[in-house]
């Protein structure tokens, strides 16, 4: 389920504050930050954002 846009452009990465990416299309959905040195990946479950580093996965 995609997150809706207007609440994607006013969240920002928890840990670094950059903008995040929506990749919710993608399997598995998540926002990706958008700082080349953070990069976190959050997971998107039921439509609901996930905004927790601890819930974060560093991409490959």
């Amino acid at each position: 389920m995609p997150v809706d846009a207007s609440l994607i452009q006013i969240l920002a990465c928890p840990a670094c504050h950059a903008p995040l990416d929506d990749r919710t299309a993608d399997e598995p959905a998540e926002l990706r930050c958008t700082s080349g040195d953070c990069g976190l990946a959050y997971p998107v479950r039921d439509g609901i954002p996930v905004l927790l580093v601890d819930e974060a996965r560093r991409p490959a």
